[in-house]
């Protein structure tokens, strides 16, 4: 089989109808090798053909008769200078990093690591070239077919958007309703339950942890866990196998997001574009660093890696090589499997400038025909850079300042027995246009809870994080939680305390959901999920799986959600589901753009009204009140209607006294966190009166106009 030149345009594995077209960049290696694997006698045999066809950094060649399911990877050949970042190794096999499908897993075995390595967690020296093959220890590459397709997509606006962060096994591994065989796999993503689980809380989009092909970091696996969350990719655009029902991941996948738009839900991926699992100079060679260290990776001057990211390396994504591999990438996403949109771990490490303007990588996605009609929401920092509001338009981004400022007024200021105010929580509320001032109030992705941190759950039970089940001494995740136990550590039997922590939690979502911008819920606090007081979820028992048995050791059982619910779970799911009732009827149409809080010359009356206890407009003196543990805001949802927020975080039962006639004839109670939402009786009262608020509770009031 002679090799002839290909197409060099088009990178990764093509079919053609008479063989496959293979492409990959290196800008610095000296020769490159396709190795194509079959089986023979019940052995995979390598057969190696040199691609000899190079333009410029592309090499490339042509084989007739290779077909969909071949496996390949590559070598190449250059120079080893590990002092110059240069760590060319031919005997180590490399994942293309444009295949869409990976066979076999990766052993931790000194073989895949470039240098001599002591044992499988890469530990020896990095400087000595290790020789030995790591053919049959890494993933091979699969050439696959798969082409752009018609999608039938749902289309929301940011206003309407209500997001739904979740595990793609933790959704699903524990629901009756799905066949053993499917539960915890793309295919139970698109149950019937599971998306009647969904739309019965108003989600409009799922947004997944990553599903590229991941790896456990060799000092995770030498512990005895394995990653749990993703965020650790070895190929950008293959969906993690591990995740799948069947042997064809990426069909199953676009037949579960298929099933997901049909019933109006979008699906967001959360993608890791700015590491790899390749970690530093002491971490396994399996693409990229075999293929060119010192493109791929940013270094220093003295040839070191550049790591923004806190996993030992940052990819070059400002280069242009760099911006079309994600380019492409975030196309077959799109195009092929199905996506709607992107959150981008670590955002800030994708660019190199001082701010995401000047930003490549952004311009790119910003000129692209495709993408740029797409949904992109950055996670705004990484370890050496805190970027909050500095995003261009279209982007969003998670607001963290929103997350602190609601558990501070809810658990922080009662937790560290003093306050600081209102304003901050009010800030979130009305949008932060004190972040997004020049973008609106949808640029800010809200959210209490995410995969990184407590529960909502465990906000309310636990002052103090439980790591111990990571085995790092309980040193990882942060210390800055602004949670509270309420007195006691932990979970309780005492009805009083399960009562008023129920009616916190139901609080902050009634918070969350109704604040201008784009609310995202994290999995399983809707019905109350708990990691045991585990702030950094992001490991498990190696394994681990849908069908092995809860156990301390995975968050008490907290890694995927409860499917059998009791009578406050259920009425978790049920208050989060009004509650995206009343955003989707009297906030969606109003919040596009910031309230401003000026006077109506036809109404007399602002968009966003703030008041006392007494039924007053706040003063200046209120708003500097520290120890202020109310507040009520007022929003015109209409000409006819305004919603109404009382918000109380105190201790004790508060008497509010509603706004006078010229904001409403009538006032009626139509959510309260401290009763059961499926025995809730509506109360209606006029304008003036004193309405009492449980502790640690907020009512939402529907305000008409006759």
């Amino acid at each position: 089989m002679s090799v002839l030149p290909a197409d060099p345009r088009v990178l990764g594995s093509t079919l053609t109808d008479g063989g496959c077209n293979f492409a990959i960049w290196s800008n610095a290696a000296t020769a490159v090798e396709l190795c194509l694997f079959n089986e023979v006698n019940g052995k995979l045999v390598e057969t190696r053909f040199a691609l000899s066809h190079r333009n410029g950094p592309i090499w490339h060649g042509y084989l007739a008769g290779v077909r969909a399911g071949q496996r390949y990877g590559y070598r190449v050949y250059g120079t080893w200078a590990p002092e110059h970042g240069s760590r060319f190794n031919a005997a180590k096999l490399l994942i293309d990093p444009y295949a869409h499908k990976l066979d076999g897993r990766l052993d931790y075995v000194p073989q895949i690591y470039g240098h001599v390595s002591e044992d499988g967690s890469g530990a020896g020296d990095t400087t000595i070239r290790d020789d030995r093959d790591s053919a049959g220890y890494v993933p091979y590459s699969v050439v696959t077919d798969y082409r752009a397709r018609e999608i039938n997509r749902p289309i929301y606006s940011w206003t309407q958007e209500v997001i739904y962060e979740a595990h793609v096994q933790g959704l699903t591994a524990k629901n009756p309703e799905i066949p053993v065989e499917d539960r915890g796999t793309y295919k139970a993503l698109g149950h019937p339950s599971t998306i009647a689980h969904l739309k019965h809380l108003g989600v409009t989009a799922l947004e997944l942890l990553p599903i590229h092909s991941y790896a456990t970091e060799p000092g995770i696996w030498e512990r005895g866990r394995k990653n749990h969350w993703g965020y650790n990719a070895i190929a950008f655009s293959a969906p993690h196998s591990e995740y799948a029902a069947t042997d064809d991941p990426v069909s199953e996948l676009q037949w579960a997001i298929d099933q997901l738009h049909n019933e109006g839900i979008e699906v967001f991926l959360d993608v890791v574009y700015n590491h790899t699992a390749e970690g530093g100079v002491g971490g396994p060679t399996l693409s990229f660093k075999g293929i060119d260290n010192n493109a791929w990776y940013r270094h220093d001057n003295e040839g070191n890696y550049v790591d923004v990211t806190g996993c030992g390396n940052t990819i070059a994504a400002s280069r242009p090589h760099g911006v079309r591999h994600i380019i492409d990438s975030l196309r077959w996403w799109v195009e092929v499997v199905g996506i709607d949109g992107f959150r981008f771990d670590l955002a800030t490490a994708l660019y190199s400038t001082n701010t995401a303007f000047d930003s490549a990588l952004m311009s790119a996605i910003e000129s692209d025909s495709i993408l740029r009609n797409f949904k992109m929401i950055a996670e705004p920092w990484d370890i050496s850079r805190y970027s909050l509001g500095d995003f261009p338009h279209p982007w969003r981004e998670w607001n963290d300042r929103y997350r602190d400022s609601v558990r501070q007024f809810w658990l922080g200021d009662l937790a560290r027995g003093y306050g600081e105010g209102v304003a901050d929580i009010a800030a979130g509320i009305s949008g932060s246009s004190d972040v997004f001032y020049y973008r609106g109030p949808t640029s800010s992705i809200n959210f209490v809870t995410a995969h990184d941190g407590f529960t909502l759950t465990d906000l309310t039970m636990y002052s103090n994080k439980r790591n111990e089940a990571n085995q790092e001494n309980n040193r990882d995740g942060s210390n800055e939680n602004r949670s509270w136990n309420m007195g006691v550590e932990g979970p309780t039997d005492d009805p009083d305390l399960m009562a008023l922590r129920h009616s916190l939690k139901k609080s902050m979502m009634a918070t969350l959901l109704l604040s201008a911008g784009v609310p995202m819920i994290s999995m399983g606090d809707e019905i109350c999920r708990t990691q045991a007081g585990s702030n950094n979820a992001y490991s498990m028992p190696r394994d681990m799986n849908p069908g092995i048995p809860d156990s301390a050791e995975t968050f008490m059982g907290g890694w995927a959600n409860s499917w059998e619910l009791n009578e406050l779970q259920r009425d978790m799911r049920d208050s989060v589901a009004e509650l995206t009732r009343i955003r989707k009827t009297y906030l969606a149409d109003v919040a596009a753009e910031f309230f401003t809080g000026r006077v109506d010359l036809g109404t007399q009356r602002k968009d966003i009204a703030w008041f006392s206890l007494g039924g007053h407009e706040m003063t200046e003196d209120h708003w500097a009140d520290g120890e202020k543990r109310s507040l009520t805001v007022l929003i015109e949802a209409g000409p006819d209607r305004g919603l109404l927020l009382l918000l109380n975080s105190s201790r004790e039962a508060t008497s509010f006294t509603l706004p006078d006639s010229k904001w409403g004839t009538s006032f009626r109670r139509i959510f309260d966190a401290s009763s059961n939402v499926e025995t809730h009786q509506p109360i209606i009262t006029l304008p003036s009166e004193k309405v009492a608020v449980a502790p640690h509770c907020a009512q939402v009031w529907l305000v008409t106009r006759s």
